[in-house]
This record gives structure tokens, C-alpha cells and sequence, in this order.
């Protein structure tokens, strides 16, 4: 095709190659951090569980989201050495200061291409001494569509590791039903594109039940993302939906603020069950 040059595409890659030298730089002091985002298990009535999220503390933008720097991480290759500290992190947070919860690491579909993706994350559980069980890894269903096949290969080697495989953003794809039957998920996390117009739309209710209902049905844990009102969470409740994750629960916080969060639930719990018992 013909285009036309212009000079905001001369400065569009000096600000691209800026940003992937900040990038590098970045990697190499150590300038990221993760938040942990808690998720609730209705069977238990507690948090159960965290998804790692990674931050950029960047010295002159300031502190950048993932969706302002990942897309750009893929394409350069240096997915592989971000996600590689993510998952040691998160593997070493949750083995010393999450005790008994199990941690998400989100799995980028770049990575999903390499089987060095399994000698990764047993690295990450062998320094950590994590039991593998406590850790939860989460794909997008588009990342196994570059090869089913061996994406198949790659999921059962994961998972002779020990770890879970969680669908993110399920209902967002093309293949959920047969990706559901295929692939040896433990879990689906249900996008909060469907949660949103709970419990006011009929029609949303109706989705969501179904596949609760669907999930269920392949013996999968199901994970409501994006729960930001009661009224959602009483429906998914009525729904049996397993687990919910959102505003509602608990913001994305640091390691220090997750576990002061946890500290004063468990001392609320605590106080309720003496009451209970002295009534």
C-alpha cells in the first residue's frame, strides 16, 4: 500500500525507541512493583486467593499501568525477563507473606510459544520452595490459537508441574465452548464485561447463570471478575458462582496493605465468632 510520510512518524519512533530503552533500563533497576488483588471464595467466606499485577514506577511518567507498556515488552522480546520476575516475586511474596493463599500469575500469549515457559516457572517454584498448588497460572484463550496442538502439550506439561491453569477473560474469545472441552483448564475467570449490567439486565443474568451453569458442568471453579456493586455480588451468590474478584472485594494493593487488609478481616471474623459463642 502507499502512504504518505509525515513527521509525526519520525517522532512516533523516537518515543518508541525512548520507551524501550526505559524499558531495558527499567529491567535493570529494578524499577517495577507488584499489587495484589484479592479474590473470594463463597464456600469458605474468605479471600482465598491473589492475582499478581504488575506496576511501572517510571522516573519521569510516573507510575504506568500494563496496558501502557506490556504490548510494547511482547514485541521486543523483553516480555520474557518482565514476566520472569513477576513470577519469582510473586512466588516468593506468596510463600512468605500470603501464607495459605494461592497466587495468579497472568501468562502473556508471546511466552505461550516457547516451551521455555515450563523450565521458567519451575525455576520460579524451586527458589521460592512454593508448593506448586498455590500457584495459578492465567491465559487468555487467544493465546493458545497460534497452535493447539502444542499449546495442549504445553498446558499438561504445566500441569505436571503441580500449578492450575486459569481461563482469563472467558466469553471474550472465538472457541471458549471447545477450549472448555479441549484444554485442561482448572478454571475460568469470567470477563467483567458480563458483570457489568448485573443484576439490572435480564439478558446478563441470564448469560452469566448459563455459563456458571456451563463452567459447572466441566467441573471448573468459576471466578467473576469486576464485581463492583452488592447487588452483583448477592446474584452471583444466588448463581453459586465459586469465587468473585473486583472493587467490591478488595483493590489491587501492595504486599504491606494486602496484609494489614487480611489482618483486620481475620481479628473481624475472630470477634464475630466470640460474640456468637458467648450469645
Amino acid at each position: 500500500r502507499w502512504m504518505f510520510y509525515t513527521p509525526e512518524m519520525a517522532e512516533q519512533m523516537v518515543q518508541r525507541r525512548e520507551m524501550e530503552n526505559s524499558l531495558r533500563d527499567a529491567l535493570k533497576k529494578q524499577q517495577f512493583r507488584l499489587v495484589y488483588q484479592p479474590r473470594y471464595g463463597h464456600n469458605s467466606s474468605r479471600i482465598i486467593a491473589v492475582e499478581a499485577l504488575i506496576r511501572w514506577d517510571h522516573p519521569e511518567l510516573g507510575l504506568l499501568m500494563p496496558d501502557q507498556f506490556i504490548s510494547l515488552a511482547e514485541e521486543t522480546g523483553l516480555i520474557i525477563p518482565l514476566s520472569d520476575w513477576v513470577l519469582k516475586t510473586a512466588c516468593h511474596d506468596a510463600q512468605q507473606s500470603l501464607h495459605g493463599l494461592s497466587v495468579s500469575v497472568n501468562i502473556s500469549a508471546v511466552e505461550f510459544q516457547s516451551w521455555g515457559l515450563i523450565d521458567r516457572v519451575r525455576d520460579a517454584l524451586q527458589v521460592s520452595q512454593l508448593d506448586p498448588a498455590r500457584l495459578e497460572i492465567e491465559i487468555t484463550e487467544n493465546a493458545t490459537l497460534w497452535n493447539p496442538e502444542s499449546s495442549l502439550e504445553l498446558m499438561l506439561a504445566l500441569k505436571k508441574l503441580g500449578v492450575k491453569l486459569l481461563m482469563d477473560d472467558f466469553g471474550t474469545g472465538y472457541s471458549s465452548l471447545s477450549y472448555l472441552r479441549n484444554f485442561p483448564f482448572d478454571g475460568i475467570k469470567l470477563d467483567k464485561s458480563f458483570i457489568s449490567d448485573m443484576p439490572e439486565s435480564d439478558s446478563a443474568n441470564t448469560i452469566v447463570k448459563n455459563i456458571i451453569g456451563l463452567g459447572k458442568a466441566f467441573s471448573l471453579s468459576i471466578t467473576a471478575e469486576g464485581v463492583e456493586t452488592e447487588g452483583q455480588l448477592q446474584k452471583l451468590m444466588m448463581m453459586e458462582c465459586d469465587e468473585t474478584q473486583g472493587y467490591l472485594i478488595g483493590k489491587p494493593l501492595s504486599l504491606t496493605a494486602l496484609q494489614e487488609q487480611m489482618a483486620a478481616l481475620d481479628s473481624a471474623a475472630q470477634e464475630r465468632t466470640g460474640q456468637q459463642s458467648q450469645g
